[in-house]
């Protein structure tokens, strides 16, 4: 219940909706309860004595009684509906602002179908218990007391008879209660994984049908998609059990009022229209009944959904912003120091990086080479500080990274990597998507530096050429001299390039080293390549093995002092000639 109090946090910008709607239940409610004690009159006042008189005044107080319900139901539904929906519009821009703040160390260990489900699933569910459950199980409750208090007056033997199958009645949902909780949050973590499948095969749909291997995932979707199936099928095997067990006990109160509230009409101990009404509010009391188990389910779902909502927004955000953080700005020197840097990833027992100590000096290129596996993308994922460092520090103009303010020093590295993800959008939204007010002129002068303005312009509508999801429609190359277009274009401080150039024939490759020098000269720049070629020129190259620095110098250096280096090159020239 502690989930469901703090939802309301999240009602109290919609407080007068909300107590709108509150009010609006209330005279539902008591329109209701009073309807019995018109029917009583109309058949003990009016049709027995066949007053006329009495029979319009009832029948007039029933289209009434009526008519206000009408208004008030609506008015109910309609502010409950308003109050509710702004707690999940509420939910819903938190979760999102939550995963964009979130760590990598995070994302690394979540899968998105499974933090899609939250940000869907369990955000409606929550919804829909603060747009029907709350009220409703307001009104069950009052009504549920209002109906004893009535029967009681109305005939107290005849209440007390059938108040006897309450009890139990209300054990039987508690225990369905206690029940539905932890299947609710199987089923929600369930539901996620299936959603992640379908994710990760709507995303993959290219190496799926390249491998042939739609039987597989067809399978193992269909496996998934069985246990969510069996998982909600144990969830309806309790109602199925519990559910006719109550109407068995319901059926019996009603039994009871007829047999012993007959005998009381014959004996004349009670009027026709008291027993009437009395059968009227004994349905009014078991349907609350009926009504909390209902929403037992209900509760239930929203709490276990709560539950998974807010342990995604209670999580501790790793990488923080300092407190009046250092604004790195454009006219810094850029600097970068590595100063005896470890690291390891969340979850892992080694370090992926071991030591690492080295010097970008403005203007110069570092190079990070090695085999697959070596740290060279973790070592460029600490300079924006996507991780902290496990041990050492790293510095920018001798200040460390975690003294800068994160948006500052975030603008200032640009990372251009080699998996590239574009948006749904014209490629000139996708350049300028670090620089949004940027002219249509330094847009075209980005691309051109990143040799990306003769494909575009081949394009059918040029740069306002829609592309598709994460870039659909263009090759690998083209997508990463967009991307290398993107960076230019917002001029960073420091510049990165994770094996950015993969995808690029040599020819190009070369047209794109000679256009970058100017901008590279001005820059301080780190990149990892595979082909030598790409770092031949550079002023320091790192060769990388197993986490740690292994040799450094330039391209006639190493292949004199490093026996990896020279075989990386002695192989690359081996492939070159075959």
């Amino acid at each position: 219940m502690a989930v469901i109090k703090r939802g309301f946090q999240y009602l109290t910008p919609y407080w007068t909706f909300a107590v709108g709607a509150f009010i609006s239940m209330l005279l539902v409610t008591a329109t209701n309860l009073y309807v019995p004690q018109l029917i009583q009159q109309l058949i003990d006042e009016g049709i027995e004595l066949e007053n006329w008189n009495g029979i319009l005044f009832a029948t007039g107080g029933l289209l009434l009684m009526a008519l206000i319900r009408g208004v008030f139901s609506f008015t109910n539904t309609y502010w409950s509906e308003k109050s509710s929906q702004g707690i999940a519009f509420d939910l819903r821009n938190e979760l999102f602002i939550k995963f964009e703040t979130l760590s990598f160390s995070f994302h690394d260990t979540h899968q998105t179908g499974q933090l899609m489900t939250r940000t869907t699933s369990d955000v409606e569910a929550v919804r829909n218990f603060f747009a029907q459950g709350l009220l409703q199980l307001i009104s069950a409750i009052i009504t549920f007391i209002g109906s004893i208090a009535i029967l009681l007056l109305t005939d107290w033997r005849l209440a007390l008879a059938v108040l006897t199958t309450v009890p139990v009645i209300i054990a039987i949902f508690f225990f369905l209660f206690t029940r539905m909780g932890p299947l609710f949050g199987k089923v929600q973590k369930l539901l996620g994984q299936l959603n992640n499948i379908l994710q990760e095969n709507i995303a993959g749909v290219r190496v799926v049908k390249s491998f042939t291997a739609e039987p597989f995932e067809a399978a193992r979707y269909q496996n998934q998609n069985e246990r969510l199936y069996k998982q909600n099928i144990e969830v309806s095997r309790y109602f199925a059990t519990g559910f006719p067990t109550v109407f068995l006990l319901s059926n019996i109160g009603t039994l009871i009022v007829i047999w012993y509230g007959g005998n009381l009409v014959i004996s004349d101990q009670l009027q026709l229209g008291e027993l009437i009404a009395f059968n009227s509010y004994l349905s009014y009391l078991l349907t609350p009944i009926f009504t909390l188990g209902g929403l037992s389910q209900q509760l239930a779902s929203a709490t276990a959904s709560g539950n998974r909502l807010f342990e995604i927004l209670d999580t501790e955000i790793e990488i923080t912003n300092p407190t009046n953080g250092i604004k790195l700005t454009h006219h810094q020197p850029g600097q970068v120091v590595f100063e005896n840097v470890s690291f390891r990833y969340q979850g892992a027992e080694e370090d992926v990086l071991t030591n690492i100590s080295f010097t970008a000096e403005p203007g110069d290129t570092v190079a990070l080479i090695g085999a697959t596996g070596s740290g060279k993308s973790s070592i460029v994922n600490l300079v924006p500080r996507f991780y902290d460092p496990t041990a050492g520090r790293i510095t920018i103009d001798g200040h460390d990274v975690r003294d800068y303010d994160l948006d500052s020093l975030r603008q200032q590295v640009g990372s251009c990597l080699q998996e590239v993800t574009l948006r749904s959008g014209s490629i000139r939204d996708n350049i300028a998507f670090g620089k949004p007010d940027a002219t249509f002129e330094q847009i075209v002068e980005a691309a051109k530096t990143a040799q990306a303005h003769d494909f575009i312009m081949k394009q059918p509508n040029g740069y306002d050429t829609e592309v598709g999801e994460r870039g659909s429609g263009l090759s690998g190359g083209q997508r990463q001299r967009i991307a290398i277009a993107r960076v230019m274009l917002v001029h960073p401080r420091i510049v990165i390039f994770d094996d950015s150039t993969s995808a690029l024939d040599a020819e190009t490759e070369l047209k794109l080293k000679i256009a970058l020098r100017p901008f590279l000269k001005k820059h301080t720049s780190i990149i990892i390549a595979q082909r030598i070629s790409t770092v031949r020129t550079v002023q320091q190259i790192l060769v990388l093995d197993k986490g740690r620095v292994i040799a450094r110098g330039n391209h006639e250096e190493l292949l004199a002092t490093s026996p990896l280096y020279y075989d990386i090159v002695k192989s690359q020239l081996e492939n070159d000639e075959a």
